[in-house]
């Protein structure tokens, strides 16, 4: 199994997961569409499907693209409400309401955010094994069991962002915003402490802000609290061995 990143911040966020036979489930569209074209070697057939979490535009920019070119589009109600276009590919998911996307296993669960009816994701598939996606969420609720790799996000940190405040960089409506929308360095920590991490292959940080984090201490904490393989999502970012174990 195979992660590329092509893109992890509020300007875009866009990942592929490949299995060995060529198939690729993309987990948010929140670029352009000709580069998720480029990333695909033009060959769109390959894509299963596509989940996403909510609306916001660095999520779901290329939803109607995607759609039209006959790929299915999987998102709650409440983001199909919100996108603004009606079309057969689109298929609502609900919380908790597994369902299957080619030789993907995936289940919804819901998450707190800024917008209406958000979901993370776990992604079941025998190369991968279990996978936890979870993103643009200020908390999670629940704790997951059987884990091989995790994706989460690492949006910024509390000390840069009241240090940026107190010098004038970042106004207060924006740090209240981010506090109260995104998933903090220590949140972040404290979740996968309190997660079993015992079978865990790789740990993806993902949508790092781009003023308020600092990539390689995140890395770094996350190494060393975890023991595990840490890499921080950037464009371009392939992990070639994105698998249910490291061998």
């Amino acid at each position: 199994m195979r992660l590329k990143v092509l893109s992890s911040s509020s300007s875009g966020n866009c990942y592929l997961v490949e299995a060995s036979d060529g198939d690729v489930l993309m987990i948010e569209c929140g670029v352009r569409f000709d580069k998720i074209k480029e990333a695909l070697d033009f060959d769109i057939s390959r894509v299963v499907g596509t989940i996403v979490t909510h609306n916001h535009l660095d999520h779901c920019k290329s939803a109607e693209q995607i759609a039209a070119a006959g790929i299915d589009f999987y998102p709650s109600q409440g983001t199909i409400d919100e996108l603004g276009f009606v079309h057969h590919r689109l298929r609502p998911v609900k919380a908790h309401q597994a369902f299957d996307i080619g030789p993907f296993r995936i289940l919804p669960f819901d998450v707190r955010h800024d917008c209406k009816e958000p979901l993370c994701y776990l992604i079941k598939h025998p190369e991968c094994g279990v996978t936890l996606f979870l993103t643009d969420s200020y908390y999670c609720a629940y704790k997951f069991e059987g884990l091989n790799n995790v994706i989460v996000e690492a949006n910024y940190c509390q000390s840069i962002i009241d240090r940026k405040m107190a010098e004038g960089t970042n106004p207060r409506f924006l740090r209240n915003r981010i506090l109260q929308s995104h998933m903090s360095l220590k949140t972040c920590k404290e979740f996968l402490q309190v997660n079993d991490l015992t079978s865990v292959n790789n740990i993806v940080l993902i949508h790092l802000s781009d003023s308020n984090s600092d990539a390689i201490r995140f890395q770094r904490e996350v190494q060393e609290l975890t023991g595990k393989t840490v890499n921080v999502a950037t464009p371009g970012l392939v992990i070639e061995n994105f698998n249910i174990n490291p061998f």
